[in-house]
């Protein structure tokens, strides 16, 4: 447990280092007016807290940075909330400036989010974890080309125009639209890959005369591309922290972004509310050296979906929680008013 006067030095130095990414010395504290102790005492401080693993001290200076521990204590025991009304103003007036549709408010949000952190901001929109598969409908335009129509319980329409080879019936199509209607017809839209993949293989075979030529080609053309959709802003604000220099850690933080349903699948498996993983807390490797903060916001019926900033370790984390709380609570309610008009 931390004493008043560690707790304030060690909060002093994650806000300097927040601001100035430099190492904080004993001398730059005792000036800062919010510190009534001599230098002396607060390298004492520095001293313990660096030996209970809150700080650590870099090689090229006699200062001291946060240490992954010392930013966890720093969320979860220091920071207060902050008021955050210049910020709630920016973001209400934006996104309530008008009337928008379901993709431009998310989209929007995200936008907004980077532009305000500097940070890396995605979104990923609810209807993609609750909304479920209705039907698919194949519809044959002539010998060779026929649209495929995929429909969800919420009325979204998604349709793709496809070729068929030569060598597929149109009888084999058929019962393609059949068994995946008959099969996943009330399925999450972003588990149907999985579905597809497991256990429609072995029902497929059953039914289908030519499995083998037939599979991979019927299951490009009546799966989403995309099943998917993330709302991504601010992917380049990275290259602006010194933290990542790095070229390799730059690649393979660009090689992830590419992979958006492995950041869909993450973001699912956040909790409600406010949830802070700092660094090395991280599952995913690509993110091991940043901060993912992340929100849920709602919508009518139960359906929700998360907001998420990345950033550096070295994260504004009093300011992108309020961030994150006020966008939360302004995107529920404009979403509300959207789904109530709409749905």
């Amino acid at each position: 447990m931390l004493t008043e006067r560690q707790m304030l030095v060690l909060q002093v130095i994650i806000d300097e280092f927040i601001e100035t990414a430099h190492p904080v010395g004993s001398r730059a504290i005792a000036k800062k007016g919010s510190v009534p102790y001599s230098a002396a005492t607060i390298r004492n401080d520095m001293a313990d807290l660096e030996e209970k693993g809150f700080l650590d001290k870099t090689h090229s200076s006699s200062g001291r940075i946060p240490s992954e521990k010392g930013y966890r204590y720093y969320v979860d025991h220091i920071i207060a909330s902050l008021s955050g009304h210049s910020d709630k103003n920016v973001i209400k007036d934006i996104i309530q400036d008008g009337f928008y549709e379901f993709e431009q408010i998310v989209k929007l949000s995200a936008e907004v989010l980077s532009e305000l952190t500097n940070y890396t901001s995605i979104i990923l929109g609810p209807e993609l974890l609750e909304t479920k598969l209705k039907q698919i409908q194949m519809i044959t335009l002539s010998p060779s080309t026929a649209v495929a129509i995929l429909v969800t319980n919420t009325g979204h329409v998604e349709h793709r125009t496809f070729s068929i080879p030569p060598e597929i019936k149109s009888s084999e199509l058929e019962k393609m639209v059949n068994i995946i209607n008959h099969h996943l017809a009330g399925s999450p839209v972003i588990s149907l890959p999985e579905l597809f993949n497991s256990e429609m293989i072995s029902i497929m075979k059953k039914y289908l005369d030519d499995f083998d030529r037939s599979y991979h080609y019927l299951k490009t053309a009546f799966l989403p591309e995309q099943p998917v959709k993330l709302y991504i802003g601010g992917v380049s604000n990275i290259l602006m922290q010194p933290e990542f220099n790095d070229v390799e850690k730059i690649r393979t933080f660009l090689s992830m972004m590419e992979k958006e349903d492995e950041i869909a699948t993450l973001l699912k498996q956040t909790d409600d509310g406010i949830n802070v993983t700092i660094g090395q807390e991280n599952e995913v490797e690509a993110i091991k050296d940043f901060s993912l903060i992340t929100a849920t916001y709602r919508l009518d019926e139960g359906q929700h979906g998360t907001i998420a900033l990345l950033g550096p370790t070295r994260m504004e984390y009093r300011r992108v929680i309020s961030l994150l709380k006020i966008l939360s609570n302004e995107m529920t309610e404009a979403l509300y008013m959207w789904y109530k008009n709409n749905g």
